[in-house]
């Protein structure tokens, strides 16, 4: 039994309990205190009582005698014939007088009896709707209701100003606000607000925050719900949920709808294995409908957030429905510095940290990342027991989220250690001579807590909008120096460097079939766009291009492998003084800086604060 069910038999009980107790108070008299006749015939005889009322019973010669005593106490006596103890007590010529016979109450034997059955019966019919409305009765009653959470005006703490990084993205949405604000300055011009926003952008960037803070700047209220929310087991029930939110948006119009990850039930339709997904496919026709359909849903607009817009149903992208597209990008270099200003309000900083530093050295990290930083640097400032985050902290974070915590503990053998320094010396040498990709930050051959037995850490100095040919060539031969260092050293081969490997491959494949960087093959698209038939793709998904063709892309990706493998390797066969005085180096101090780095090479670059966000590392 479930303890709401134990909680209903005892309420039960405790009634029942309650209404015993006052039919039994309601038919108590004077209470009996071992009051004896032998007792009351001395008392008479002595004379010490004053008064005696006899109270017969209705039906029987029994009764009782109430006995008052000449110094004020009250007794009672039953006794087994009223009439015969009436002579006796007159005999004494003591003041006797008779109550007449008691009659049936009508409370007791007929109110009564009613009423516990009416107050049983009530109490049951109440404890029963309790249960409907919260338990699993209720449940299922309750499934076509909507799940999104309100947020009425001043509940919604969050405003633009507190959204750093998107500055952009922040004066799109202004529209938004100032029609929920003054919707009458556009319909005055006969101007129509979108009905939809889109956020798109990659995961962390902050597209829910900024619905958020749209809401509050506004100061209306604000739906929020996930896409997986509309979804469930039973036919029907998405589209009621869509159906009971829209419904329960208008009567707090004007007002934010926000759906978070819709492409969980906004994706494109008749799709996958076996097609559609029946209740999927409902309840994204409902919202639809409900976004521009027959019904008339002024003042409520709908914004929604994905970092998959390319699986979506093209419905519901047309105008009228998400009118308005805005792309959620990565911060640059003034962005990430105001989000770091932003998470580092309530962190004591040291002397030493220079946030603008950071910004110019973590590119390519979004606002989630850098409160990630941030956290993981307070928390080692924590563990070693003071009040302030030092440079040395954000350092150590920032090796912990990119490439895990270093294993400096853990036992490796003398050879496996040379192996993994001369590796990590290949990768070293060519991100600094390479002019694309360096320069190098730190190399090291601690084991990190992704497997990786080293790695080698560069400093991207600026924000990279595109790639160029050039710098993708530089990226596949710096991802195979390690490879180059270990056959040239040990004119022999190791696994360390699949991932190079791996990552190599992919960017030469993306240069053929996708960037048209192959003389060759030429100016074509040939990528298959092989994403998975489960989000959204046709099963049946024909290639673009033929069997022969298959086979001259294989070959110019080999092509540019095996050109940049020659490169590379020559570059390092030229410093390969370097290579053994950098691999003696890491095998003395297992960890050194830029600086002890680029003294290798007889020249001195001043050595920046913090680390960048590439790693080169050996598996």
């Amino acid at each position: 039994m479930n303890k709401s069910g134990r909680s209903i038999y005892l309420y039960f009980v405790v009634i029942i309990c309650l209404l015993l107790f006052t039919v039994w108070v309601g038919t108590q008299r004077v209470p009996n205190s071992g009051y004896t006749r032998g007792e009351f015939e001395r008392q008479m005889e002595s004379g010490e009582v004053a008064v005696v009322t006899i109270c017969p019973n209705k039906d029987t010669p029994a009764g009782s005698l109430e006995v008052i005593l000449k110094n004020g106490e009250e007794r009672v006596l039953y006794v087994t014939d009223v009439t015969q103890m009436e002579s006796v007590v007159r005999e004494y010529g003591i003041d006797c007088s008779v109550e007449s016979v008691p009659e049936e109450s009508w409370f007791l034997n007929s109110v009564l009896p009613i009423l516990i059955v009416v107050v049983v019966c009530v109490f049951f019919f109440v404890m029963m709707n309790s249960q409907n409305a919260g338990g699993g009765g209720g449940k299922m009653m309750n499934f076509g209701k909507s799940r999104a959470r309100l947020l009425i005006g001043g509940e919604n703490k969050i405003t633009l100003e507190e959204v750093a990084g998107l500055k952009e993205e922040k004066e799109e949405l202004q529209e938004i606000v100032e029609f929920l604000k003054e919707p009458g300055k556009f319909t005055k011009v006969g101007a129509r607000i979108p009905k939809g926003v889109l956020l798109e952008g990659a995961p962390g960037t902050g597209k829910t925050l900024l619905a958020k803070a749209i809401a509050g700047e506004a100061n209306v209220p604000f739906f929020s719900i996930s896409g997986s929310d509309f979804v469930e087991m039973f036919v029907g029930v998405g589209a009621s949920r869509v159906r009971d939110m829209f419904a329960e948006a208008k009567r707090h119009a004007p007002c934010i709808i926000f759906i978070d990850e819709i492409d969980a039930v906004a994706r494109r339709r008749g799709t996958g294995m076996g097609g559609g997904h029946d209740e999927r496919e409902q309840t994204l026709n409902q919202l639809l409908v409900e976004m521009d359909g027959f019904g008339v849903n002024e003042g409520i607009i709908v914004m929604a957030a994905t970092n998959r817009v390319d699986i979506l149903d093209p419905a519901i992208l047309r105008p009228g429905r998400f009118d308005r597209k805005i792309t959620v990008v990565s911060p640059d270099v003034r962005g990430r510095e105001d989000i770091l200003k932003v998470h580092a309000k309530n962190k004591p900083l040291g002397d030493d940290v220079d946030l603008q530093q950071i910004a110019q050295t973590t590119a390519g990290f979004t606002g989630a990342d850098l409160e990630n930083l941030l956290n993981e640097a307070a928390i080692n400032a924590a563990m070693d027991k003071r009040a302030f985050v030092r440079q040395e902290d954000i350092k150590k974070a920032f090796i912990k989220v990119g490439i895990g915590a270093e294993k400096k503990s853990r036992i490796i053998s003398e050879k496996e250690k040379k192996i993994t320094a001369y590796h990590e010396a290949g990768h070293a040498i060519l991100f600094h001579v390479l002019p694309d990709v360096g320069p190098v930050y730190t190399v090291s051959i601690i084991p990190t807590g992704l497997g990786a037995a080293g790695y080698t850490m560069p400093l991207p100095e600026k924000d990279e909008m595109f790639l160029t040919k050039g710098k993708m060539i530089e990226d596949i031969m710096v991802s195979l120096g390690g490879r180059i260092a270990e056959e040239i050293i040990f004119d022999d081969i190791t696994t360390g460097a699949s991932s190079d490997i791996k990552k190599a491959t992919k960017v030469a494949r993306r240069m053929v079939t996708r960037y048209g960087m192959s003389d060759n093959i030429g100016v074509i698209n040939y990528d298959d766009d092989d994403d998975e038939v489960f989000i959204g793709r046709d099963l049946a998904h024909a290639k673009n291009h033929s069997e022969l063709v298959s086979g001259e892309i294989d070959r110019e990706v080999k092509t540019i492998i095996d050109d940049c493998y020659k490169k590379a390797k020559d570059i390092i066969m030229e410093h390969e003084d370097v290579l053994h005085k950098c691999a003696k180096l890491l095998l003395e101090k297992e960890k050194i800086n830029r600086a002890e780095f680029e003294g290798l090479f007889d020249t001195y670059y001043p050595q920046p604060e913090e680390p960048g966000a590439r790693v080169g590392e050996t598996e």
